[in-house]
């Protein structure tokens, strides 16, 4: 990386962080999305599923929502 370029930390929330943060969204529903993210249940738009699974980050077995990322796949 460039010196120039700056890195910007993203946004990362465990699925309970995130639906404190935005109640429209239950854990149980942020746990199904993540169970059904890539499936064709979720949606049969592949670029569609294709982003869901960009705003999910993990790391073992822990799953952290990108913020931003989310929400532009939810806007689509």
């Amino acid at each position: 990386m460039d010196h120039n370029q700056q890195f910007q930390t993203p946004n990362l929330f465990t699925v309970r962080q995130f639906a404190e943060k935005h109640p429209a969204f239950t854990e149980g529903s942020l746990r199904w999305l993540i169970f059904k993210a890539g499936s064709p249940v979720v949606d049969a738009d592949h670029e569609h599923n294709s982003a869901l699974n960009d705003a999910l980050v993990r790391i073992g077995r822990r799953v952290l929502i990108d913020e931003i990322k989310f929400f532009q796949w939810a806007r689509r």
